[in-house]
């Protein structure tokens, strides 16, 4: 008996040591990284474009180009993260069949200023203008002002129009494009 006390004994100490050896000791100190200081990136530049339409307006053919580049007068914009952009110009040139220029002006973000929010006027850049489509006296063209990272889709739509005076006129565009044809007004 005196055998079985002592095999259960030691048996018991063998158990309670693997025991304490299989627990792990926590610890409260915490060893962080020392933080890297990064050297300030440098201003991202947006890519140059081209773009030039044959465009059947006013029973003639006119010539639209439309050349975004970089304005690194300006000054810089930032995206979501922080990180630096330059902003852009954009040249809108309407020429008639003879090549006599009937309209060029340069736009920047400030031109649109007056339909964009607080936030896009501090660090959006101007992204793009596009031509869309000539009807009756109007060339119609899309815009955009928003943020200058190309993943982003943080931009404000609008539309600009030049009249067959010159005149421009610019509004936000509020129409959201779909595949659907919009209702007819019987049918609502």
């Amino acid at each position: 008996m005196k055998k079985n006390y002592l095999l259960g004994i030691v048996v018991m100490l063998l158990v309670g040591m693997m025991m304490s050896c299989n627990e792990k000791k926590q610890s409260n100190v915490i060893i962080a990284p020392k933080p890297v200081k990064q050297a300030p990136k440098e201003p991202v530049k947006m890519s140059e474009y081209k773009h030039a339409d044959n465009v059947d307006w006013l029973d003639k053919t006119y010539k639209v180009e439309v050349h975004r580049f970089v304005a690194d007068s300006l000054p810089k914009v930032k995206d979501e993260q922080g990180n630096p952009y330059f902003d852009n110009l954009i040249r809108v040139r309407v020429l008639r069949a003879d090549g006599s220029e009937f309209f060029n002006r340069v736009f920047s973000k400030k031109s649109f200023n007056d339909y964009l929010d607080e936030n896009t006027r501090k660090s959006g850049a101007l992204l793009g203008i596009v031509f869309d489509h000539a009807e009756g006296d109007d060339l119609f063209f899309g815009a955009s002002v928003g943020s200058p990272d190309r993943l982003s889709d943080e931009y404000i739509p609008l539309i600009l129009t030049i009249s067959r005076m010159g005149d421009v006129g610019i509004k936000r565009d509020t129409q959201i494009d779909s595949a659907q044809p919009e209702p007819e007004e019987d049918e609502i």
